[in-house]
């Protein structure tokens, strides 16, 4: 009975974490787009000082920044109305297979964009020795811009599909489409799971509930839109768009109850899994991080906010028109509206994470050095999955998966036995060095703060 609670502080953090990167699309990323801009035509006055034009992470803003612009204008030539009544057209059975195909290819396509989008960025960001090694950035970037222009279509059709089950007469297909959702119970409930299984399938549920939101904001924008924009309306959408989220909520629950009662796994876990997202974003704010926290969110859960950014802005700015100065007046304080709202979350989010970090006795991990850097032993192999190079860290990429420079290198598992892990306080920190020189040749059990969606399951699940 202590799931649901426990389940459910996890998730309001972990979908306050994505709301923290989905906003940093919006305020900040602009604002560093044009700070980077800015240096560049500015470096003639200062003098080419450096060998670098711009920094890395300059490098990746202004990247990042010309594909939301280049993959917005081309959601132009993609017509919603068309799509609509498409959609509508079709049968209910065709309907319902159709929404369990996109989720899927949903769940490939987050898989696979980020590598996309890591590999665009190390690209662009690795020092070269010959200046021909700069075009290998253009096909990256191409591949980058299609995905995700590929990736807003599939979410604009998921969000279509929801549409059409709202404003259908009989509520069947809105029906069925919930019922969806107690597929995954059979899925996973009567599997064996262990904890860092829990933990990604924790992770992939706050992304799937998060992603939900967004839909259900783009379903009521053009609903609104249809009706004038008459509140009397929003009263109508409401008991549906509580439906459908109640559902989602109680199929997580019931999943997660049962899983951890199946394999023994108690409720204290899940403030684990809260204290090693905590430790993302307080490990992303320190000065020698070398990832930007809506990345780190990106590889951690699977979260990519560039389509879904791309696809909101497309529909906000097809169904409110903007007139004259007052309407530009409110769009600007809007904006700062968000901003304010993104540096208030941000600040909470941190003052939390610092406590569940401190509750979890993990803060030593932050600053202490790792036995893994003392000279002479050689990198850890889950270390070295994630960092390919010293030369990624060298080039101080924002791209990589959220570590600390070889001085602060967060404790691997050689200072605990296989079935602890960093969340909880390690009881014996002795003979490390010997300790590690036996483990190197056993295999053990992953970390939770190595555990991310490129994770392979510890265990067959069968």
């Amino acid at each position: 009975m202590r799931i649901p609670r426990e389940l459910e502080k996890l998730m309001v953090f972990g979908i306050f974490l994505c709301l923290d990167a989905f906003l940093y699309v919006f305020t900040l990323l602009p604002l560093r787009v044009f700070l980077a801009l800015f240096r560049l035509f500015t470096l003639p006055c200062y003098g080419l000082r450096d060998r670098r034009l711009l920094q890395p992470a300059q490098v990746c803003d202004i990247l990042k920044g010309v594909i939301l612009v280049i993959c917005y204008f081309m959601m132009h030539y993609v017509d919603y109305s068309m799509m609509y009544h498409l959609i509508r057209g079709q049968s209910v059975i065709k309907l319902y297979i159709i929404y369990n195909m996109l989720e899927v290819a949903d769940r490939l396509f987050s898989s696979f964009g980020q590598d996309i989008l890591d590999a665009l960025y190390w690209t662009a960001t690795e020092p070269k020795e010959r200046k021909r090694a700069h075009i290998g950035v253009i096909p990256h970037f191409f591949m980058a811009v299609l995905y995700v222009f590929l990736h807003a279509i599939l979410i604009m059709v998921q969000a279509t599909t929801l549409n059409v089950a709202f404003n259908s007469h009989n509520k069947s297909l809105l029906t069925i489409m919930m019922s969806n959702n107690f597929v995954e119970i059979k899925g996973s409930v009567f599997k064996k799971f262990e904890k860092n299984n829990l933990f990604q399938m924790s992770n992939s549920d706050i992304k799937e509930r998060f992603t939900n939101y967004v839909l259900l904001l783009i379903v009521c924008l053009r609903n609104m839109e249809q009706f004038s924009w008459n509140p009397d309306h929003l009263w109508v959408l409401f008991p549906d768009v509580c439906m459908v989220i109640a559902s989602e909520t109680a199929v997580d629950i019931v999943k997660h109850a049962f899983i951890t009662k199946f394999n023994d796994i108690t409720a204290d876990v899940y403030s684990e899994y809260r204290a090693s997202l905590a430790f993302d974003l307080v490990s992303s704010r320190q000065k020698n991080a070398y990832t930007d926290y809506s990345d780190s969110v990106a590889r951690r859960m699977g979260f990519i906010p560039l389509p879904l950014a791309v696809l909101l802005i497309r529909v906000v700015t097809s169904s409110i028109k903007v007139q004259g100065i007052l309407s530009y007046a409110c769009v600007i304080l809007f904006y700062f509206g968000l901003i304010s709202l993104k540096v208030l979350n941000s600040i909470v989010l941190l003052g939390k994470s610092c406590q569940y970090v401190k509750e979890a006795k993990m803060e030593e991990k932050l600053f202490n050095p790792p036995p893994a850097s003392a000279p002479g032993k050689p990198p850890n192999k889950s270390q070295s999955k994630c960092k390919p190079s010293q030369e990624e860290n060298l080039s101080a990429s924002v791209t990589s998966q959220p570590v600390h420079p070889k001085e602060n290198v967060i404790p691997l598992l050689v200072a605990s036995s296989s079935d602890q892990f960093l969340t909880t306080p390690d009881g014996d920190e002795k003979d490390i060095t010997q300790e590690s020189s036996e483990l190197k040749h056993r295999s053990s059990k992953k970390d939770l703060l190595e555990v991310d969606r490129f994770t392979i399951c510890g265990n067959r699940i069968d």
